[in-house]
């Protein structure tokens, strides 16, 4: 009886407690409603034509999937916005024959984050993100591939920076 007596006081208890888990670690401040992505227009030297809508598309799910936002055409209580600044194969890991083991692909976005509600929390960055491939594979090949992994790095990091503090 005691025993029965100490759960449902500790079930009590723990129903008066508001708790909020999230997968992604995110903190999305309660004032925080709806949210804005502008399009990411590639200024970058090489050009992949499909990255800035990619990007773009990529952002705004990412935001939606992790969080409670919703998103707006304009006037978000958050605004992304910012462009491609780099789209860059190099060569890496050359061997003794000067040839090239490997090849990196590094795409570069500056982003511009701005809160309606606390523009204290405004800031401005660039992010970059690569991905290896070896050279004896075909850009044409892997290039897809490549891109969709390095968005999946560059969303989190850019979702992390906005929303989890770190």
């Amino acid at each position: 009886m005691r025993n029965l007596l100490l759960y449902v006081t500790l079930l009590l208890s723990l129903s008066a407690c508001k708790v909020r888990f999230t997968l992604s670690g995110s903190s999305v401040p309660e004032d925080l409603k709806t949210f804005t992505v502008q399009y990411f227009e590639n200024r970058a030297p090489s050009i992949n034509p499909t990255l800035s809508q990619d990007f773009t598309e990529s952002l705004k799910e990412r935001i939606t999937s992790e969080s409670r936002l919703i998103q707006e055409e304009r006037n978000g209580d958050v605004d992304f916005s910012g462009q491609i600044t780099g789209y860059d194969f190099k060569p890496m890991a050359i061997q003794a024959d000067a040839e090239s083991e490997q090849t990196r692909l590094t795409i570069s976005i500056k982003v511009r984050y701005r809160n309606a509600k606390d523009p204290q929390d405004n800031w401005e960055q660039s992010f970059s993100a690569y991905e290896d491939f070896d050279s004896d594979e075909s850009v044409d090949e892997v290039e897809d591939e490549l891109v969709e992994l390095i968005i999946d790095q560059l969303t989190e990091s850019i979702f992390n920076k906005a929303f989890s503090d770190w």
